[in-house]
């Protein structure tokens, strides 16, 4: 049976009477994968913090009046400073005045978060290598940074800068979780009347709505994530079953992973390897899942990394 979790769709409230009959799912057209994550609510306004287990305590069997060592599970914490995500934008009085003022605010404010949303996306795969001023991420973990990383699958491609990856991942409160802090608030705020300086000359009034909320990602255990690297079009370099079996094996069995994120082209790479191998030779449908796994297909994961090596 397929676990369920609280999402952003359940958690993040819109604070702004304009757009709050908006369902957030709506937003998250061009953020599939967070919308699959689970979500959860900072333990602070502004950062997050969580037990990562390193070791755990060891056992045995023991001779009558003869003891065992006591030893106990290693923890490491880890605090994760959210970050501030502003999606707010400006509209010339002029426009405004123009006539449907608000039907044009309310637009833009919409096109405005679901633009911030597949930018958070990114944010949680390729963290600072994304945005510098954001968040870590899931290419910043220490396990998944690097060809060469314990929780890594090497596809072994060569062709600079034409690198993809593949996300296998375990979601869920104690494993990976999208992080909101204000109590998963997204704050549209109040629209007010600013002064811009013009793209030429001169200057211009602005009617300015802010839009701001917090957030971050949490990687539980280093045992929650893994990757497939260096994923190309180069021959033999693609995705392929097998390359997907490799980073499944890296999983504990009983701590095994619900979510796989990949680009169209790495899914592409997929069905195609799965129709060379057809004894009838009729193409593969589209896959969907891998064991039972779904396959969450994104824009967000580019095919443009650098490769590791």
């Amino acid at each position: 049976m397929a676990h369920a979790f609280v999402s952003t769709t359940e958690l993040l409230q819109l604070a702004d009477g304009n757009i709050s009959d908006i369902n957030v799912s709506e937003l998250l057209e061009d953020a599939p994968l967070l919308a699959r994550l689970a979500a959860i609510n900072a333990s602070n306004s502004t950062s997050h913090e969580w037990l990562k287990k390193t070791a755990a305590p060891a056992t045995g069997f023991r001779a009558i009046n003869d003891g065992l060592e006591n030893t106990k599970a290693t923890y490491t914490k880890v605090t994760q400073a959210l970050k501030l995500f502003d999606a707010g934008f400006d509209l010339d009085i002029g426009l405004l005045m123009a006539g449907s003022g608000d039907a044009l605010a309310r637009r833009e404010a919409i096109d405005h978060l679901q633009a911030a949303f597949a930018e958070m996306e990114q944010q949680i795969i390729y963290g600072t290598g994304n945005l510098a001023a954001g968040f870590a991420g899931f290419a910043n973990e220490a396990s998944t940074a690097a060809f060469d990383d314990s929780m890594v699958i090497n596809a072994g491609g060569t062709t600079a800068n034409t690198g993809s990856s593949v996300w296998m991942l375990r979601t869920g409160e104690p494993a990976v979780s999208v992080v909101y802090g204000a109590g998963g608030r997204i704050e549209v705020g109040e629209s007010y009347k600013a002064l811009r300086d013009g793209s030429t000359t001169g200057q211009y009034d602005v009617q300015r709505t802010p839009i701001v909320f917090y957030g971050g990602v949490q990687v539980a255990t280093s045992l929650d994530l893994a990757r497939i690297i260096n994923l190309t079009a180069d021959s033999g370099k693609g995705l392929t079953d097998d390359r997907l079996s490799d980073a499944l094996a890296l999983f504990p069995a009983g701590r095994q992973p619900n979510l796989i994120g990949m680009n169209r082209r790495s899914l592409t790479q997929l069905q195609q390897s799965r129709t060379a191998t057809n004894a009838t030779g009729a193409p593969a449908p589209r896959p969907t899942e891998y064991e039972g796994i779904p396959i969450v297909v994104t824009d967000q994961i580019t095919s443009v990394e650098a490769i590791s090596s």
